[in-house]
């Protein structure tokens, strides 16, 4: 073969070779962009090495990170899952390279460089297997599920709380009522306000949610971490205190949320004055959630009937201004 006919095939390899560079290089460009359409990102895992095939950038714009700042490899991925999903990520996946499950999966967050955290959906499996069985590549997925998270938490939210106020709801407090009752001993004490009509009739109703806030914030306050505070309606406010009825702090917490009420509220149309007739009882062993908060509404009433402004426990008076 003539030196001539050999620099033309090797001229025409090297343009092929181009050619296939550029389809490649366009294919992968395609695949990049119809991968970021869909929110998922494709990954590749050379295993003995570590080294991590990104086949588009979500990966590192997730965390924050531009395309060239973050150098795709297996420790630095491990070192951006979150402290308290590591080891459940970490579990999963060393399952599936030994062989104890049919691939990788698991829903986790991810630590950006500013320290923001995204939820990521991870898929794989082995691709690639060397000749004495052991795993060489691993292909997966993963996605952004931030948003649906944050929906979902959302949702979990409205679900067990008070839309104004924040506080549990009459769904969240039956739950925890079911859980302390199992506990010891459980007091509950039933909170109506009184005058509480005569802020919305005069000041509105923005204020009187105005109200609601400020006083929600107030028996906060009020409180300590272990009492349940709800909101099962209108002016109508729910306590779970882990005590029976005798205990010293279910008196002290009482007269804290009377005072709490009956301090007036600064609002930005002027000042409200409202007050609270509270009365606690203790639950029962058989009690339901609402024979159980019944009774306490029986107490409570005791203060309505005999001048308001006051704290009821069981059926005695210890309180009234």
């Amino acid at each position: 073969m003539s030196e001539e006919i050999l620099r033309q095939q090797i001229q025409n390899l090297k343009k092929h070779n181009a050619r296939l560079k550029r389809i490649a290089h366009d294919s992968r460009n395609k695949l990049s962009a119809a991968l970021d359409g869909t929110g998922l990102c494709l990954w590749q895992l050379d295993v003995p090495s570590g080294k991590l095939v990104i086949f588009n950038r979500r990966w590192g714009s997730m965390l924050g990170f531009q395309p060239k700042e973050l150098s795709a490899h297996f420790d630095v991925w491990r070192e951006h899952l979150h402290p308290e999903d590591k080891e459940m990520v970490l579990s999963a996946f060393y399952n599936h390279l030994e062989g104890k499950a049919p691939f990788y999966e698991a829903l986790h967050r991810m630590q950006a460089k500013n320290g923001a955290i995204t939820w990521v959906l991870d898929r794989g499996r082995v691709t690639e297997w060397s000749d004495d069985g052991k795993p060489l590549k691993v292909t997966g997925t993963h996605i952004d599920m931030t948003k649906e998270k944050q929906y979902e938490q959302q949702l979990a939210k409205l679900a067990n709380h008070d839309p104004l106020t924040g506080l549990a709801n009459r769904h969240a407090l039956q739950a925890q009522f079911d859980l302390l009752k199992k506990l010891g001993p459980l007091s509950i004490a039933f909170i109506d306000l009184d005058d509480f009509k005569n802020v919305n009739d005069t000041l509105g109703h923005r204020s009187g949610d105005e109200v609601l806030l400020q006083l929600s914030q107030r028996l906060h306050e009020s409180c300590p971490p272990e009492v349940t505070i709800g909101r099962i309606g209108g002016d109508e406010f729910i306590l779970l205190l882990p005590w029976s009825l005798e205990h010293p702090e279910v008196n002290h917490i009482a007269r804290c949320c009377l005072d709490a009420a009956i301090t007036p509220f600064e609002l930005g149309n002027g000042a409200a004055k409202v007050g609270a007739s509270i009365g606690v009882n203790e639950s029962w062993a058989d009690d339901t959630f609402n024979n159980a908060v019944i009774r306490a509404d029986e107490s409570m009433y005791l203060i309505k009937r005999t001048g308001k402004n006051g704290i009821a426990l069981g059926v005695r008076i210890i309180i009234q201004s």
